[in-house]
Order: C-alpha cells, then structure tokens, then sequence
C-alpha cells in the first residue's frame, strides 16, 4: 500500500513537472497592437443607403422620392500616421424614383466612389471611435424611363462632400467589428423627355453600414 502510494504520488509530482515545464516553454500571448502607420485595412459591410431628398422641378411643380436601398460595399483603409488614415469605399445602388404626384421617374443607378480622412481615437485600444471627412463624386448609370409620360430620363454626375463617424472593435488582433455612417452632400440636375421637364434633386444620402474588417 505505502509503495503504491509512492508510486502515485511520484507519477503526480511527473506529471505536474511536465506541465509547469510546458507552460514555462510556451511562448507568452502577443499584446495587442491595435492599429498603427503604414497599416492597411480592409471591411466588408452591409450598407443602407437613405435619401434625404428635395427637389425643385420645372412644369410638373411637387416634389420627388427615392427609394432606401441596402447592398453591399467594400472599403479600403491606409493609416498614415497611427491616427490618421485614407478611406475609400466602393459600392453601387439602384433605386426607384417617384414624382409626389405619384408618376414614376423609372430606375437609377449610382456608383458613388467617396474619399475620406478620418482621425482615429485611441488607435492601441480594442474599441476605436473615428471621425471622417472627404470628397465624393456620383456617377448615374443605366437610368431606366418608365415610358409612358416619361420616355428618357437623364442624370448628371456631381461631386459632393461627405461627414463621417464610426467605430471599430477589435474581436482579434487583426480582426474588427465596424459600424459607420456617413452623411454625404449631394445634388444632381435632372433633364426628363429631352429637357421638357428639368429638375434639381438634393439627394443627401445618410450611409449606415455594419461589417468587419481585416487590418494587415
């Protein structure tokens, strides 16, 4: 009895000797970096597009109304310092556009490519608010008239400007969790039927995304 209990007592004492020998050998988990210069980081979000329009159309008078739209969108980031960093997104939408009186405006499409400069707070730490702000520029594409009262319907492209805040929290080291809205300024002239009816549209669009990103 006493020699059994020897032997366990010796296989117990091995045992934890090699476990504190493991331990001691395994390397020590990496700090946290957070985010830093010459990073770049990519998100993929889910993004929903919202008008805030106004219209001053010629003849037809009243107002028009654009339809939200949620897509997808990817974005690219650059730090240059560990605060400051370039953004660019790239997504496109389609939308319905209706005249107050209810006639349809027929389809649009908008690629709305949009540069921003953004500050981030507290770069080294898992949560890290931004702020933004850039430049915008609109592109309309495969405008689609209903026909009927509305045989063409054209857009023009237009540069705006763009408002931005957002959060990113790190679940990994290298790997976030975002949520960002963006306000960008944005008007388009409108030419129907050839010029017959005209309209200036203010779209103004609020881009609320949510997604997650990849810092290499």
């Amino acid at each position: 009895m006493k020699t059994e209990r020897k032997m366990g007592a010796g296989v117990a004492a091995v045992a934890l000797g090699v476990m504190m020998a493991g331990m001691a050998a395994a390397p020590a988990q990496a700090e946290f970096q957070g985010k830093s210069a010459g990073d770049f980081m990519v998100r993929a979000r889910a993004i929903g597009v919202i008008p805030d329009e106004s219209a001053t159309v010629t003849v037809l008078g009243g107002d028009v109304d654009v339809s939200n739209e949620w897509v997808p969108e990817i974005d690219f980031s650059y730090f240059l310092t560990d605060n400051i960093a370039l953004e660019l997104i790239a997504a496109t939408t389609n939308h319905d556009v209706t005249h107050s009186s209810g006639l349809s405006l027929g389809e649009v499409n908008l690629l709305p490519p949009t540069l921003t400069l953004q500050y981030h707070l507290m770069p080294k730490e898992r949560l890290s608010p931004y702020v933004g702000a850039g430049v915008n520029y609109t592109i309309f594409y495969n405008e689609d008239a209903p026909g009927g009262a509305v045989t063409s319907i054209d857009y023009d492209n237009a540069f705006g400007f763009a408002l931005q805040a957002g959060v990113d929290y790190a679940v990994a080291d290298n790997w976030y969790l975002n949520v960002d809205v963006k306000k960008i300024f944005l008007s388009t002239d409108v030419s129907i039927n050839g010029g017959a009816i005209t309209a200036d549209v203010d779209l103004d669009p609020w881009v609320v995304g949510f997604g997650v990103g990849y810092r290499f």
